[in-house]
Order: C-alpha cells, then sequence, then structure tokens
C-alpha cells in the first residue's frame, strides 16, 4: 500500500508512543496490554483526527483551497484538531456545529473543546439543527466565492476514503512498532464513531493476519456501523487500488455505547477512573471511555487469551472531560 503518491502535510509527532501498561493489565487480567498514545501529539492537544487531516488538507492545499469549513457536535474533537491544524498552515477554519448531544449548561457550550476552537482561531457557528446548519454552511460557501477563496469542506469527523488514509498509516506504523518488540500476534482496540479510524484501520490491517481487530461502536448501533465501515472501507480501498477488506468476522460491539453518542454511562466514568488510578492516563467520556469500558467488559468475559499482547488505541479527547464538569468532578472524586 504506497501512501507515498498522495498530497499530505506534515503535522509532525510521528509515531506516537506504543508503551506497556502493567498496572491496567494487572487490574483487567490481560497480561501483556499495550497502549498505542495517539492522543500524544505536539498540535492542538492532540488526538487521532490529525492523522486524517493530514491527508484531507494535502489535499486541499494542493487543490487551492484557502478556506476549510468542516462539522461536528459542540464538543467536537475533529473540529477542535482541524482549528489547530489550520493555524498551523495559515488556513481559514470555519466550524459548523450543531448541538445534537442533549447536553447543555455552561461547560458544555462554552468550555473544553469550544474554549480551543476560539483561541485556535477558527469562526464557530453554533446551530440548533440539521436545518440551520445546512443553511449555514450554504451561506458560508456563498461568502467565499464573493471574497474570492476557494473552500475545502471535510466532513464530520474527516472520515472519508481520504481520511481513511490517516490509519492506514497508522496501522503500519503500529505493524512496525510491535514487530520492534518481537510481538508475532496481537490485538487492537479501537473505536467506531464517524468511522475513518476504524475503516484506515481495517484496510491497513487486512494483509497482516498476525494483527486483528476488536471495534467497540460508541455511537451508532453494529448494524450502522457496518454499513457505513463498508463504505469507507471501498472508498479507502478504491484510491489505493486495492481489493475492498471483507468485514466478515469482525468483532464489532455496541454494548457500552448506553443511551447514545455523547452520553456517558457508569461503566464510561468507570473506565475512566480505572485509567486514571492504574496508569495516570486520562480517558474522555465520549470515546475513549466507551472503549475503555468495552475493554473491561471484554477482558472480564474471558474474550482475551493469557498470552495475547493487546492494544488500546487511545484517540484523545482530553479537554472534553472539562466540557462534562461537574459530571466528571463527581465521577473522579469517588
Amino acid at each position: 500500500m504506497n501512501l507515498d503518491r498522495f498530497p499530505r502535510v506534515d503535522l509532525g509527532g510521528y509515531p506516537t508512543p506504543l508503551h506497556p501498561a502493567p498496572r491496567l493489565g494487572e487490574a483487567l487480567g490481560v497480561a501483556n496490554l499495550l497502549l498505542k498514545r495517539d492522543d500524544v501529539h505536539p498540535l492542538g492537544v492532540g488526538g487521532n483526527k490529525l492523522r486524517k487531516l493530514e491527508f484531507l488538507l494535502g489535499a486541499a492545499i494542493e487543490n487551492g483551497a484557502d478556506t476549510v469549513i468542516t462539522f461536528g457536535a459542540l464538543q467536537t474533537n475533529h473540529g477542535r484538531q482541524t482549528a489547530a491544524a489550520c493555524a498551523k498552515l495559515g488556513l481559514r477554519c470555519e466550524l459548523v456545529l450543531t448541538a445534537k448531544v442533549p447536553r447543555d449548561g455552561d461547560a458544555y457550550e462554552r468550555s473544553g473543546n469550544v474554549s480551543l476552537d476560539h483561541l485556535f482561531g477558527a469562526n464557530v457557528h453554533v446551530c440548533r439543527d440539521g436545518e440551520e446548519t445546512g443553511r449555514t454552511y450554504d451561506r458560508l460557501i456563498t461568502e467565499a466565492a464573493a471574497e474570492g477563496r476557494k473552500v475545502a469542506t471535510f466532513p464530520v469527523g474527516g472520515s472519508d476514503g481520504v481520511g481513511a488514509l490517516g490509519y492506514v498509516a497508522a496501522a503500519r506504523e503500529l505493524a512496525g512498532q510491535l514487530a520492534e518488540l518481537s510481538v508475532t500476534k496481537a490485538r487492537l482496540v479501537a473505536p467506531h464513531a464517524s468511522g475513518g479510524t476504524s475503516a484506515g484501520l481495517v484496510v491497513g490491517t487486512a494483509d497482516l493476519d498476525w494483527l486483528t481487530l476488536d471495534i467497540a461502536c460508541v455511537s451508532h448501533p453494529v448494524d450502522e456501523a457496518l454499513d457505513n465501515l463498508a463504505d469507507l472501507t471501498i472508498a479507502a480501498s478504491v484510491l489505493l487500488g486495492t481489493e475492498p477488506p471483507s468485514l466478515d468476522g469482525l468483532h464489532i460491539d455496541d454494548r457500552t455505547i448506553g443511551p447514545g453518542y455523547g452520553i456517558p454511562t457508569e461503566a464510561t466514568w468507570d473506565a475512566v477512573r480505572l485509567f486514571g488510578r492504574t496508569e495516570g492516563i486520562a480517558l474522555d467520556p465520549v470515546y475513549t471511555g466507551k472503549v475503555g469500558a468495552a475493554l473491561v467488559e471484554w477482558a472480564a468475559e474471558g474474550q482475551f487469551a493469557a498470552d495475547e499482547h493487546v492494544v488500546f488505541l487511545h484517540t484523545g479527547g482530553l479537554p472534553g472531560l472539562y466540557g462534562y464538569a461537574p459530571e466528571f468532578t463527581d465521577a473522579v472524586r469517588r
């Protein structure tokens, strides 16, 4: 899979660390637990979207874009990372955010990722619903045309065929790191939300029979997630000129979603506390907290063999914790 032929910007920070988590592993009964730290990155407080943005922004700049428009929920990690990357590259960033998570209050509406969006210089447009989101996007496109600016539009989460290439590259990076540790068989625990991360991993590991995936859904039930994965793996494979991988037999689980996207459960907060108190690592309540809850559940069910190497992909999201205060504050004091 030759990724060198795709335009790409260098946002720095790779490879991200891969290190053992012995105290967390002991608590879970997983002897060989490793953490792949995609939350550790020098730009924009880190996170998985930066890998996608290297390819998305590379294509945008090659096409002459000077303005980026993208979308997300109010506390979107993707929006914050897009704003940071645009600041680094000198591009105008328009964030069209929809209040689709049933939360309100000063912390959720003004703190966390929202504050960082403004810090990184994005123009933030908060919309009540999808209809207002559409009108806002149309207005921004019209204004850009009138001012002679060229727009690149990125989907929610940066999840399309181009964005997924970021995690094709990540899969290869991880495979190399595991090989350096003489690991010959491993399982990778990762999230599915907008789908670009998991789709890239599916494509990137398609010919690595020693590295298998365990995917936890954090926003959509399994049937919707599989439809989304199929579309994105096909899109990425077409770009690469490879055969789309089969999703048959893929381990994908939606039991830790809870009431819905962006709504943490008690198991989510349990996982946040467990990671914090065993390894000094912060999860977030929207993505990694729910994947952490899945890891806890799968380990308790005996899904991991005693001698297996299990890799937990940490996709970031730390600023979101502050958007969930005081619930976060109450959870960590227990």
